[in-house]
């Protein structure tokens, strides 16, 4: 399944239809201002990114949930631990397993053999936890293994910024069909990866 598989619910359509006119209304204001010789627009600058970076993670989360949803229905389970992750800027690396054996390409932890639960999750990456620095592995509803090592990826560039949980998830995804799950510990921020891209998403309403 990829994007063009996925068709937008009428409440998500009206959503995105709303974000784009006030954009196309910034936009228009921006036009006006550059018009008048009135070279004061950083403000309309930072309003119009904010509302493209909004719009791009309310969408990515959107896709996320249908990406997930025909591989595991815990996913109310990693919404919830996302947030609380990410409020806390506790760094997470969460591998959902979809059609490819995930085997080959992934140096085992140690083995988890639990239901998918928020409350474990957070333990596991709680800082100082023997485990919070590998990727969880998760196959349907179940947490197979924890401190599993995944492949950086060979495509980032050196002017990327991109830490090392970042550069595995892309890394896995460019070998497999994983869905990768991550919080940056410094930011906070939460982000997956699908086919070697990297999608911002809004820890605040993922699903």
């Amino acid at each position: 399944m990829d994007a063009s598989d996925i068709r937008l619910s009428h409440t998500m359509q009206m959503h995105l239809t709303r974000y784009l006119n006030q954009i196309t209304k910034d936009i228009g204001h921006m036009l006006d201002t550059i018009a008048n010789k009135d070279c004061c627009i950083l403000n309309e600058f930072e309003k119009v990114h904010f509302l493209f970076s909004d719009l791009q993670m309310t969408a990515a989360s959107y896709y996320l949930n249908s990406y997930l949803s025909p591989f595991t229905d815990r996913y109310q389970e990693l919404s919830i631990a996302i947030r609380h992750l990410s409020e806390r800027k506790h760094g997470a690396l969460i591998v959902i397993q979809r059609e490819t054996s995930l085997e080959p390409v992934i140096t085992k932890g140690t083995v988890v053999g639990a239901n998918l639960s928020y409350p474990l999750l957070e333990s596991i990456f709680y800082p100082g936890s023997p485990l919070h620095d590998g990727a969880v592995l998760i196959k349907k509803n179940s947490i197979v293994s924890a401190g599993n090592v995944l492949p950086l990826s060979q495509s980032v560039t050196q002017d990327q910024s991109f830490g090392t949980r970042h550069r595995a998830a892309l890394g896995l995804s460019e070998v497999s069909d994983a869905l990768v799950l991550i919080v940056s510990e410094e930011t906070g921020k939460a982000s997956f990866t699908l086919d070697g891209k990297l999608y911002p998403i809004n820890p605040g309403g993922i699903f």
